[in-house]
């Protein structure tokens, strides 16, 4: 199926409801359980927990070494990514009163956030953007070698868990691992 032209306006409403939905999953969902997921968003609420960093204002910072490569490399990638980055990060601390909401058993918020946090990336890769920092990494790694962007991103975010195995713990964790799971499923299913 021929797919077609993507305008502005349309890449604007992705970015900004990718946004959202990550946010969403993140606040109602992972913090919660002390969960994260991979990638920048994994280490932004690492920090989080442990040291009472702002996740949204964290992410945003740690992507800026990616950003000023990318820059060089992808211009159109750089700039809609840049918008993406920086709705998603104002939107996971603006909504951060929605963490208290819901109290669910920790399955659960691993697969319900797991798969708002992936609509949302792969909304944001189905229109040429993202949320910055790794996802960045992979849609490149995608764009120049076909692989499916969310492969990679699970990747990554698999290997962000095994750092966080230590400061986690088994069980969140495994719950953590959950989540990484929903997101490459339904980040594979909307960014395709």
């Amino acid at each position: 199926m021929k797919r077609l032209p993507i305008n502005a306006v349309q890449k604007c409403a992705a970015g900004l409801t990718g946004g959202l939905l990550v946010s969403l999953g993140i606040n109602l969902f992972l913090i919660p359980h002390r969960l994260i997921d991979g990638g920048m968003t994994g280490i932004g609420l690492l920090l989080q927990y442990f040291y009472g960093w702002y996740p949204g204002q964290t992410i945003f910072f740690l992507s800026v070494p990616i950003y000023i490569v990318v820059f060089f490399l992808n211009r159109p990638l750089f700039f809609w990514s840049l918008f993406g980055l920086f709705l998603t990060s104002v939107w996971i601390d603006l909504l951060s009163p929605l963490r208290t909401v819901l109290q669910l058993p920790a399955p659960m918020h691993a697969m319900y956030g797991g798969t708002l946090i992936g609509s949302g990336v792969g909304l944001m890769l189905a229109y040429g953007m993202n949320t910055g920092g790794t996802d960045m990494i992979a849609q490149m790694i995608a764009m120049r070698y076909h692989i499916p962007p969310a492969l990679t991103i699970f990747l990554i975010d698999f290997v962000i868990l095994l750092f966080g195995l230590h400061a986690l713990g088994t069980e969140r964790t495994l719950f953590s691992l959950v989540a990484v799971v929903f997101v490459a499923l339904f980040t594979h299913y909307f960014a395709r």
